[in-house]
């Protein structure tokens, strides 16, 4: 099912794809697929599939071995077969699910979303969010910085919403004396939407917090324009 395009000059459409294995049980993977433009989508869809890969893998980013997201699903899948030779009396489930939305398309630029849950046997799952911005005309990651062509004037404008979005919630006392932009920020049909994910500013209970800012707020401060 195709599900969003760009515009025709840009010609990148997007399709669901679930990827799974013949021996695997715990891992869902649900995730867009770029086509079109060869070169724009392969780069896109190598930077989806590399996220995928950094969800699934357990232990320190620097030891990931796997190379698609077959592997890493294989590989979940073995550590968890490992966990239970290891301890043969626990009832625990290892489980991943792992889903991608399209949050915005425009001749400009293309916002993802990809949502990601593990629970590898701890106390709770990990619940994580991560927003990948794509120049639409070369496919190439987009990094925070380059969204907004004024930090400075934009945090004055996201300071007040981050307090009214954290006016109830349990925040690290180190980010209550300055205000700093989360790791993920993405465009969606009606502004700029901030999210901080567990720990990155509050402890695991206060869970993700995020807040939408208007476009006809921040036009001024944006590298890439928000009309579709």
């Amino acid at each position: 099912m195709l599900l969003f395009s760009c515009k025709d000059d840009i010609d990148t459409t997007f399709e669901d794809i679930n990827i799974t294995t013949e021996e695997n049980t715990i891992v869902e993977v649900n995730i867009p697929k770029a086509l079109g433009n060869t070169s724009i989508s392969n780069a896109i869809n190598s930077a989806i599939n590399k996220e995928v890969i950094a969800d699934l893998h357990i232990g320190e980013p620097k030891s990931i071995r796997t190379t698609t997201i077959k592997e890493s699903i294989t590989t979940f899948n073995k550590e968890f077969d490992n966990f239970q030779t290891d301890f043969p009396e626990t009832t625990q489930v290892w489980e991943a699910q792992i889903d991608g939305e399209i949050m915005f398309t425009s001749p400009n630029i293309i916002s993802i979303a990809l949502t990601s849950y593990t629970n590898t046997g701890g106390a709770h799952g990990m619940l994580k969010i991560s927003f990948l911005n794509f120049e639409a005309s070369t496919g190439k990651i987009i990094s925070n910085e380059n969204l907004i062509n004024d930090i400075e004037a934009f945090k004055q404008i996201a300071s007040p919403y981050f307090k009214e979005a954290t006016k109830d919630k349990d925040i690290f006392e180190s980010e209550l004396d300055i205000f700093n932009l989360p790791e993920n920020m993405g465009y969606n049909d009606e502004g700029i939407v901030l999210l901080y994910n567990a720990y990155e500013i509050a402890p695991y209970s206060t869970g993700i917090i995020e807040f939408e800012i208007p476009f006809n707020e921040i036009e001024s401060y944006l590298t890439f324009n928000g009309a579709r």
